[in-house]
């Protein structure tokens, strides 16, 4: 009898402890993805505009031209600048005879000491040779994965130059002092980099698109390989370089994409965002879908391979391609389209790559004859090695890192967000808004109580506030018990952890209780109330919020600017109240948050002090120490361009902003 009531009173005290913790719920509804909705719905509507556009442009020949020519013009403008061409200075470091072929493990150099390591396989014969550039995909071997194809090129009378990406084969950045990669994969690495790249204005993407070029440049320079003959083929990760180059490089004739194609809006909301390396941010708000990289492509010999049971969508692959076709036929080259698809999943496997070199043939060669892989080639990965010690990092002694290199690009910026900060106070804030993608809000905050509490010295009010167009904000306010207490100040407090972590510790909240402040506790959207499920965040991409981040970005609407928003809705919030809008309001914040703080600290003077702990000082920092976690929540592309955290500190006053580490 005494443990069946113990176990009542235990099942009693646990359903009461439960309550407890659901009554600091200050919002009316409960969805743990609802923030990754809301964000979905800008991604919906940007595509939708597009379809529009798009269909309008199907009407002529003449309006797909203006298309086409619009969506380069819109690709260009987010892939930002390079750098002038340099001597590729090219080293052949040794050669490997193959039956029917031969291999030379190249080297040459993209920009001054970064070098970019690869094997051009060359047929027997004199030539000149028409050529195929092959992108690697994901795998940490790079180049040495593509041999397969590679050799199949060769064996049918076109060369094949196989690169390393950045990440990858020879060209790992992230290592240790005995040249040990630091990361679990090239996904990982290549995300990484990546947003120390976005703080300068650049991306992964456009990094290995560069490098890619100046291989076609290295191509160019050789008297056995036809330059009017380049055709070009990735798969996977390699399928979204062959996309991003073909677009813009006019020298490539024909083109493979292989186990990549599909619809970028579909991918998001069943998938997520992909690898670092395999977005640019703006790509939604400058609606430009996949198709759009291959639609610049046209009208030349494009062909699309894909898998039934590939994990990359394949009923986006389908759509694609039907959107490709209603383009190729209006311009009256329907022939030049096609698609692949076998029984089978992601890569390229035998039956692709026979289908790929026959494709390449057919217009590089005038021999349209299918393609038949009689022989398994395998070659040693020592044999396809182009540096001295297998990593460019520990074979060259002046080599360049990535992470190098986005620094030196900021300190080069330096001059420019000093001259930046001496402009009017008008012109820093309107491009502040334009970094963080937002402006400031013309409709009035809507104030709904859902709660509230007596303690033994304070009272608890529960409100969430909401704006047109936006997530709507839980907080929660505790007041001193006696109005005599009041010190004359509102602290918003925001808290990494969500704001039940302050509200289950009784010696913080005494704590402002007894100065007689106000203490107004929040959650900014993708914190606490909003905090995206764990699960649906690849542990891969070292960030608890990895997919609305990078969707924001996507969107042209950083994640940080929209914690922005919530922010000037919470002083808009206390400003009208009349129990709080006659109080000083300063800020407290910690982790994560402090980068939106900051920004909201130089957009609203009505913050008059803040205080912020274990967060971010400065974007520069971000770029010069790649391996860190949740880096892409305070991610503005390019923002290096114009200014640092400390450049705002300085105009709001280093007096009102305080880091108390």
């Amino acid at each position: 009898m005494k443990n069946k009531l113990l176990i009542t009173f235990l099942i009693l005290m646990c359903s009461l402890f439960t309550n407890a913790q659901q009554n600091y719920k200050a919002l009316s509804w409960n969805m743990n993805t609802a923030y990754n909705s809301y964000l979905l719905r800008t991604v919906h509507q940007q595509f939708s505009d597009r379809k529009k556009e798009l269909t309008e442009a199907l009407s002529s020949k003449q309006a797909i031209s203006h298309y086409r020519e619009d969506r380069k013009l819109r690709y260009k403008k987010i892939l930002g600048s390079f750098p002038p061409k340099t001597d590729l200075n090219p080293q052949i470091t040794g050669t490997t005879k193959q039956k029917g072929f031969r291999i030379e493990r190249v080297i040459y150099e993209s920009t001054p000491d970064r070098h970019v390591t690869a094997n051009l396989y060359i047929p027997d014969g004199k030539g000149p040779f028409p050529v195929a550039l092959s992108l690697s995909g994901h795998g940490m071997n790079g180049k040495v994965s593509d041999q397969k194809v590679a050799a199949l090129f060769a064996l049918n009378g076109i060369a094949c130059l196989a690169i390393d990406p950045i990440g990858q084969g020879e060209r790992v950045q992230l290592i240790d002092s005995v040249g040990k990669p630091l990361t679990r994969g090239a996904t990982t690495e290549h995300t990484l980099l990546n947003a120390g790249s976005n703080l300068v204005g650049s991306s992964l993407a456009a990094y290995e698109y560069w490098d890619n070029v100046r291989g076609i440049d290295y191509l160019e320079t050789r008297k056995d390989i036809d330059k009017d003959k380049i055709g070009c083929i990735g798969s996977s990760g390699g399928g979204t370089q062959t996309s991003y180059l073909i677009a813009l490089d006019e020298r490539i004739k024909v083109a493979t994409v292989c186990s990549y194609v599909s619809r970028r809006e579909r991918v998001l909301e069943l998938n997520g965002p992909s690898d670092g390396c395999q977005h640019i941010p703006g790509e939604g708000k400058e609606h430009l879908e996949v198709s759009d990289f291959l639609l610049m492509f046209s009208p030349k010999p494009l062909l699309i391979m894909s898998g039934y049971y590939d994990f990359v969508d394949y009923w986006g692959a389908t759509q694609t391609y039907d959107e490709l076709k209603k383009v190729y036929k209006i311009v009256g080259e329907e022939n030049k389209i096609n698609m692949f698809t076998i029984e089978g999943g992601h890569g390229m496997p035998q039956p692709k790559r026979e289908a790929a070199v026959t494709w390449f043939k057919s217009w590089l060669l005038n021999n349209p004859a299918p393609v038949k892989e009689n022989e398994n080639i395998i070659i040693p990965e020592n044999e396809l090695i182009s540096s001295s010690t297998g990593a460019v990092m520990t074979a060259f002694s002046k080599e360049v890192s990535l992470p190098e290199y986005n620094y030196s690009l900021s300190r080069q910026y330096a001059p420019l967000r000093a001259e930046f900060m001496k402009q009017t106070d008008e012109v820093i804030t309107s491009q502040v808004l334009d970094l963080l993608g937002i402006t400031f809000p013309d409709e009035k905050v809507i104030v709904e109580k859902t709660g509230s509490a007596s303690f033994r010295t304070y009272d608890l009010d529960k409100y969430q506030i909401i704006r047109k167009g936006e997530m709507p904000v839980p907080c929660i306010i505790l007041r001193p018990e006696s109005a005599i207490k009041l010190s004359g100040n509102v602290v918003l407090y925001l808290n990494e952890n969500g704001k039940d972590e302050i509200l289950n510790n009784e010696s913080t909240i005494l704590n402002y209780m007894n100065r007689g402040d106000i203490l107004v506790l929040a959650d900014l959207r993708g914190f606490g109330e909003t905090a995206d499920p764990s699960e649906l965040n690849d542990l891969k991409y070292w960030s608890k919020e990895y997919r609305n981040a990078m969707i924001s970005l996507h969107t042209g609407r950083s994640i940080m600017g929209q914690r922005v928003i919530d922010i000037l809705s919470l002083i808009d919030f206390i400003s009208m109240q009349p129990n709080l809008k006659n109080n000083s309001i300063s800020i407290y914040a910690n982790g994560l948050y402090g980068p939106a703080v900051i920004h909201s600290a130089f957009l609203d003077k009505r913050i008059k002090k803040t205080e912020i702990s274990r967060s971010l000082r400065s974007f520069e920092q971000m770029v010069q120490t790649p391996i860190q976690t949740d880096a892409y929540s305070n991610v503005l592309y390019g923002v290096l361009k114009y200014y640092d955290l400390k450049d705002l500190i300085g105009k709001i006053g280093n007096d009102k902003i305080k880091f108390i580490d």
